[in-house]
């Protein structure tokens, strides 16, 4: 088994930066393929995801042996072009989900900006009478100073 340490740089540099690279080259060409950037959308959509569950599921699975060598092995099934494992993964699973519950998703969205908003601007209002009842504090405190 690879140490913690080492099995993150490599999931850093399989899973991050060579696809990274890979998404700047297909960017800068003179005549950037449309499939090309397409795949590597796809491939950032389903990373950005299993960030996601990985922040929230690590706690229960890290545990397990070969955790991170799997993690490895997942992320290169993903960007290997042989294994096709992006294009199965993002049309089979990820696709036929998103496509069935997209409305919920979207209303979920919208509920959490809108609350979101709420909560930000709640927040703004009490830091605001914070800062007016600090400043009147001092204001009180200097001005009987004075006297």
């Amino acid at each position: 088994m690879l140490g913690d340490f080492i099995t993150r740089i490599i999931i850093l540099l399989v899973g991050y930066a060579y696809p990274a690279y890979g998404c700047y080259k297909s960017i800068e060409k003179k005549k950037a393929e449309i499939h090309e950037l397409r795949y590597w959308c796809k491939y950032w959509i389903l990373v950005a995801l299993l960030t996601v569950f990985e922040r929230i599921g690590d706690i229960i699975v890290s545990w397990l042996p070969l955790y991170g060598e799997i993690k490895i092995a997942l992320l290169v099934y993903l960007w290997y072009p042989k294994s096709q494992g992006l294009s199965y993964v993002y049309e089979k699973l990820l696709c036929p989900y998103m496509s069935k519950h997209e409305s919920d998703i979207d209303q979920g969205i919208s509920v959490l900006k809108i609350r979101g908003h709420l909560v930000i601007t709640q927040l703004l209002q009490c830091g605001f009478h914070w800062s007016l009842q600090i400043f009147k504090q001092l204001q009180q405190q200097f001005s009987i100073d004075k006297v």
